[in-house]
């Protein structure tokens, strides 16, 4: 039983990570009806940025994680400006190619940068804490007090300010949303800066997760954060955080040994393509039934 508690506890953590960067790659199309497949790659790059100012400039890693959050938020609002405002209304066909070449820009951008070779964080990556029936590393530690205080600040932002019902608005009907008076283009701007923001951090808290990464971090986890996605109803920011943590338990307690012996931790991301086939014959549109925000 110890050993499930861990493993629900694992589960939590990576799930946890994956939904927050489900939230920031649904909110962008929840809001601005694109589908980004960049938003792996910016993950990627919230991590470098990351471990450039932990490692090459010997900060903390909370100065590391306000780098990454801030750099990537900034980012994401310059492409709004120079790519994808300039491309808004040319289909979703073009958009989808737009995005693809973004993320091969940005991955191999990177391995021009920083090489093929693996990355770090100057944390004691063996480093391990008891709390009673669980042990958690650093990096399980700073990732699960990130998503505690993340998860429910991206829930009470949509939900209380007025950006965020802003942002809900132009969700719901986009051209009532304009009439009534909000202002498009500045939602626009707030939705990137967030789903930047979102991604930078989750980059980061995943590089932690894994101890090492390179180029392919974020590619590599675009799968996950797509099917926690479907699961949740594209489109739907609740839906990504509960489809995100359902992935990451769902992946975790498949290699519980109380199963059947469990499956070789390796199998993990044929779990969550298991559960997203089930999902789309069962019940295609998600857990909440319909494309909405909140």
């Amino acid at each position: 039983m110890d050993n499930l508690a861990q493993l629900v506890v694992n589960g939590l953590v990576e799930g946890a990570i994956i939904a927050m960067g489900a939230v920031g790659a649904t909110l962008v199309y929840g809001v601005l009806k694109i589908g980004n497949f960049a938003h792996g790659d910016y993950m990627t790059l919230g991590a470098y940025i990351a471990v450039v100012v932990n490692v090459g400039l010997s900060q903390n890693m909370l100065v590391a994680a306000v780098a990454a959050v801030a750099g990537i938020a900034a980012f994401a609002v310059v492409l709004e400006f120079v790519l994808f405002r300039t491309t808004r209304g040319k289909g979703s066909g073009s958009l989808f190619i737009i995005t693809i070449g973004l993320a091969l820009t940005i991955r191999y951008g990177i391995y021009l940068l920083f090489g093929a070779q693996t990355q770090q964080y100057a944390i004691d990556q063996y480093a391990v804490y008891d709390l009673g029936a669980v042990r958690l590393s650093p990096g399980q530690l700073i990732s699960t007090a990130s998503a505690l205080v993340a998860v429910p600040l991206v829930g009470l932002y949509l939900a209380r300010t007025r950006t965020g019902k802003s942002m809900r608005a132009v969700a719901d009907n986009r051209d009532l949303a304009a009439v009534s008076g909000v202002d498009i283009d500045r939602v626009a701007v707030n939705t990137w800066a967030m789903a930047g923001a979102l991604a930078g951090l989750s980059g980061l808290l995943l590089a932690l997760l894994q101890g090492t990464f390179n180029p392919e971090l974020g590619w590599n986890a675009l799968f996950l954060i797509f099917t926690a996605i479907i699961l949740g109803s594209i489109g739907s920011a609740y839906g990504a955080l509960v489809g995100g943590l359902v992935v990451g338990l769902m992946m975790e307690l498949s290699t519980w040994s109380g199963l059947a012996g469990g499956l070789d931790p390796r199998y993990k991301p044929v779990v969550a393509f298991v559960v997203l086939i089930v999902v789309l014959l069962y019940r295609p549109q998600g857990f909440f039934g319909k494309v909405r925000l909140l």
